[in-house]
């Protein structure tokens, strides 16, 4: 038997996911969390052997919860599920420490297909993400001025096109807004833009959010 634990913002997705893995032999689902902090808290009492953790959530996020989690249990098996496919995300989550890249789009034969191998120890990366991982290995960086930041101002940089608020996410974490003020004129620096807006726009272009965002 193989147990899981749900982590993602969104109860549709959560609820899909459940009865998608209920309809499969050896595997049990013991519990749901709607943001990182919650799994963090759920994690530090309770043990899955497969965590399924969304990567783009309010607060903390996939990444950082992921590497929270593994702080106090580098034993955890942890698999990010995304709609990111292009680097810089799946070399970042990676990094991290988690056991699988999945994007949300994948079918109910893929997803027990990485929940099987990373049971058994392996790590699992979708075909197509792997691929263009390889390939972005032989381009420049260059070419993509993300590439250039650190998982944390990446993770700052979500959350600012994101609407959040200094002070907001100086509190999820665990930063003073002098420091998270720091972190944004560093992005704004690398990136060699100006504002807020223009950190959306790049964020747009580079397929990071959705033009509804707007």
């Amino acid at each position: 038997m193989i147990t899981l634990f749900l982590v993602d913002d969104h109860e549709l997705v959560r609820t899909g996911i459940r009865r998608l893995l209920e309809d499969e032999r050896g595997v049990k689902v013991l519990g749901e969390a709607d943001s990182g902090e919650c799994a963090i808290k759920w994690c530090r009492n309770n043990h899955a052997d497969i965590i399924l953790m969304d990567m783009n959530m309010p607060g903390i996020g996939g990444v950082e919860a992921t590497r929270k989690v593994l702080r106090f249990k580098p034993d955890a098996k942890i698999i990010v599920l995304t709609i990111h496919t292009e680097n810089p995300f799946p070399t970042k989550v990676m990094q991290a420490g988690a056991a699988g890249y999945l994007t949300k789009g994948a079918g109910a034969k893929e997803m027990m297909t990485a929940i099987r191998t990373v049971h058994c120890g392996q790590r699992y990366i979708s075909p197509e993400i792997a691929q263009q991982m390889a390939l972005s290995s032989f381009s420049s960086a260059a070419n993509n001025p993300i590439e250039h930041l650190s998982e944390r101002e990446l993770q700052i940089m979500m959350m600012i096109t994101k609407g959040q608020k200094v002070t907001d996410i100086s509190v999820q974490l665990s930063l003073s807004p002098k420091t998270v003020n720091s972190y944004r004129y560093r992005l704004f620096s690398k990136l060699g833009i100006n504002g807020d807006v223009e950190l959306t726009h790049l964020a747009i272009r580079q397929g990071m959010l959705d033009g509804d965002c707007l």
